[in-house]
């Protein structure tokens, strides 16, 4: 259970890379939604918000219909769910590398005009998908694939993937 515990550190490198990186890039982002500034800080948000919105729909839509096809009574395995949210960590800081250039080539061509930080949600919105998988994954892993005299100790592991970052 360790090693797929620790294949989680690419998820967590992702998340530190959100939690400072992104807030830093986003002070220097046009902080305007209409007459309202958006402190940079709050934007870390979008991911707890798709999160609690996804869950129900993943569950309610997409596991029926994939059930579907794979005959998998989960829709996937548990460690597909993990795999695609290792995937989507990946997609998602590659977008991170093309908002920062279209940042930095905004603020070289027009200094007073920079982006406005809602650019910013395209990462976080697909970091949250991930973050999703990965942790549904994991948690139904850690539980199923546990000792019965274990269970509790293997499922207070996969929090322990989010402390770490």
């Amino acid at each position: 259970m360790l090693p797929i515990l620790a294949s989680t550190i690419v998820i967590n490198i992702c998340l530190a890379q959100l939690r400072t990186f992104s807030v830093q890039q986003g002070n220097a982002m046009n902080l305007k939604l209409g007459s309202f500034r958006v402190p940079a800080s709050s934007i870390p948000v979008i991911p707890l918000i798709f999160l609690c919105t996804l869950i129900p729909i993943y569950v309610l839509f997409f596991v029926p219909f994939i059930r579907k096809i794979t005959h998998h009574p989960l829709g996937v395995t548990q460690l597909q769910r993990v795999g695609v949210g290792l995937v989507l960590s990946a997609i998602s800081m590659t977008i991170v590398g093309f908002i920062e250039v279209k940042r930095r080539d905004q603020g070289r061509k027009d200094p007073s005009k920079p982006i406005s930080l809602f650019w910013l949600s395209f990462q976080y919105a697909i970091f949250g998908i991930a973050d999703m998988f990965t942790l549904v994954g994991l948690l139904e892993f850690f539980y199923r694939e546990a000792p019965s005299t274990m269970k509790s100790l293997h499922s207070h592991l996969c929090p322990c993937h989010l402390v770490t970052s």
